[in-house]
């Protein structure tokens, strides 16, 4: 019985609920009686119609034959149009901010010419590719019988839209603004629900997801939630210390060095860096220092680093304990 059934609608035994819908819904629009005036329409119609409902009634589970199972299917798990899958590329600041972005895309929307029907205009005819033609289709035991794909007619009349070729379906730009929110990272995603291919009476619509994608930036590296990045200072703060401004995503940071060497030196300030979402906390910024000397000196300038060149050999013992090492092994003082 579902073997004969598949083969009525064309579908393979194998075919689920899916397809046994979509070769249905062809072969009733191609077959009723309103459409076609063939001799046999009215009898082909009826056989379709008893293969599909026979289907659907073997799959059906006992408990739905009679009503509803108390733990249906929620309406999510019905079928539904097509996702559209995107990539939403934003820099750094923006999905730290959480930002507002405004994207076009494409999708299909019912051909205005057939209304999604498929079918417009004058009325053609084609070849049943089943039979070539003649109408008959040899058996298991070879033995000649009437296609079961074209009704033995040997062709099929078609007012297919010259629009959409008989589709249904053309493209069509849309733009939508959606809302990022903040403290998002590449490959998290968005979903829009219903944003995806249009739904029809027996679909619902699609969804739209959005995978974002962080842009390279010139200073900032990410490490999961911390920024990290590399800063020149001058070697005068390193040594005696002072404040001095870190660039954050939120904004310029006023931070105070300890006075220490001029070695390269690494500071790390919690929670600075990249923020939080959910339940993950913000980053840290993570900033390399590295010490620059003066490229040239104005006479002002060199004046009071000789000053305090000299402030210094004054408590060299202090200040400058290798050089009084070196003099005092030599001698010198």
């Amino acid at each position: 019985m579902i073997l004969k059934a598949c083969t009525v609608l064309g579908v393979s035994p194998e075919a689920g609920p899916v397809e046994w819908k979509r070769a249905y819904r062809r072969l009733a629009m191609r077959w009723h009686p309103d459409r076609n005036d063939h001799p046999e329409a009215t009898e082909r119609f009826k056989e379709i119609s008893a293969a599909y409902e026979c289907l659907i009634a073997v799959d059906a589970p006992e408990d739905e034959k009679t009503e509803a199972a108390p733990d249906a299917a929620p309406e999510e798990a019905q079928a539904r149009a097509a996702d559209i899958r995107l990539n939403l590329a934003i820099s750094l600041e923006e999905a730290a901010a959480g930002c507002r972005q405004t994207i076009t895309y494409t999708r299909g929307k019912a051909c205005p010419t057939c209304a999604g029907s498929g079918e417009a205009g004058m009325s053609r005819t084609r070849f049943c590719e089943a039979c070539h033609g003649s109408g008959r289709t040899h058996d298991a035991q070879r033995k000649l019988v009437s296609c079961t794909a074209c009704g033995g007619r040997g062709f099929f009349t078609e007012r297919i839209c010259p629009d959409c070729h008989g589709s249904g379906r053309e493209t069509a730009d849309v733009n939508i603004e959606i809302v990022v929110p903040p403290g998002m990272l590449s490959g998290d995603e968005l979903r829009l629900a219903g944003q995806g291919e249009p739904g029809d009476e027996q679909l619902a619509a699609g969804d739209l997801y959005l995978t974002v994608v962080l842009t390279s930036h010139r200073l900032y590296r990410l490490d999961g939630r911390d920024i990290h990045y590399r800063m020149p200072v001058g070697a005068l703060v390193l040594l005696a210390g002072g404040d001095i401004e870190l660039p954050t995503p939120a904004g310029t940071l006023v931070h105070t060095l300890d006075a220490g060497s001029t070695d390269a030196r690494e500071i790390r300030i919690p929670g600075k860096g990249y923020p939080g979402r959910g339940n993950k906390q913000a980053g840290d910024l993570v900033v390399t220092l590295d010490a620059i000397f003066p490229a040239k000196l104005s006479p002002r300038q060199r004046k009071l680093l000789i000053q305090a060149h000299q402030d210094m050999l004054d408590s060299i013992d202090d200040s400058l304990p290798p050089v009084a090492d070196w003099q005092d092994s030599h001698g010198l003082r």
